[in-house]
């Protein structure tokens, strides 16, 4: 006896349990994504995603709890994925105001690499159900906008005004850009899609115009 709760064996029998775990999970999720796409939230049932992902019913309830909380997950990892690519593009040493456009060029191309994804948000955003959901993800995203351009103001380099504006026009370029691309509404290649709309953001936060007073009617969002 050693001592230890478990020896070298054990502990790689272990590792590779929880991977092979994470990668069912994986699979749910990834099944559960096409077929809300597809199918919409509301018609697709549990047996479906089990079925698609070549799993046991059993194990869905293993993972997730209800469909809802299967919903839940696929957002926040996705609102991981999509902070982790903003993070990587973002020179560490640049202004506040470059880093909001290196941010917004990701997000474009993010979007644009998981256009599924953001089909089904666009779908099923009026679903009350997963209305709260949805909220959670964007309140990331706009505090994330926030502090880059409540930082750029500091500096001087975005006129002084309610941040709010800014983060609701940040996020609506983004997200109408993006959406138009997504129905090929504007037929670019994504590289240049994604320079435009960080130029037009850029434009359009560090502009002379003035921006709405605190309390003028742009609320937090």
């Amino acid at each position: 006896m050693t001592g230890e709760p478990f020896g070298p064996e054990q502990a790689r029998t272990e590792r590779l349990h929880t991977e092979h775990g994470l990668e069912r999970k994986q699979q749910l999720l990834r099944a559960a994504e096409q077929l809300f796409t597809h199918k919409g939230y509301g018609a697709t049932r549990i047996s479906d995603i089990c079925a698609a992902a070549g799993v046991a019913k059993g194990l869905f309830y293993w993972y997730f709890p209800t469909k809802e909380s299967l919903f839940a997950e696929l957002v926040r990892t996705m609102r991981l994925q999509l902070r982790r690519a903003q993070a990587a593009a973002m020179q560490p040493g640049a202004d506040p105001v470059a880093r909001l456009r290196q941010g917004t060029e990701a997000s474009v191309r993010f979007m644009a690499e998981h256009q599924t994804y953001f089909a089904l948000l666009h779908v099923e955003r009026t679903d009350d159900t997963l209305a709260s959901v949805m909220r959670e993800g964007s309140d990331v995203y706009a505090a994330d906008v926030r502090r880059l351009i409540v930082e750029a103001q500091q500096l001087g380099l975005v006129p002084d005004g309610d941040p709010a504006f800014c983060v609701v026009g940040v996020l609506g370029a983004v997200s109408s850009f993006g959406h138009a691309h997504r129905s090929g509404r504007l037929d670019m290649p994504i590289d240049d899609l994604a320079r435009l709309v960080g130029e037009w953001v850029t434009l359009a936060v560090a502009g002379r115009s003035p921006l709405p007073a605190t309390g003028a009617g742009a609320g937090s969002p």
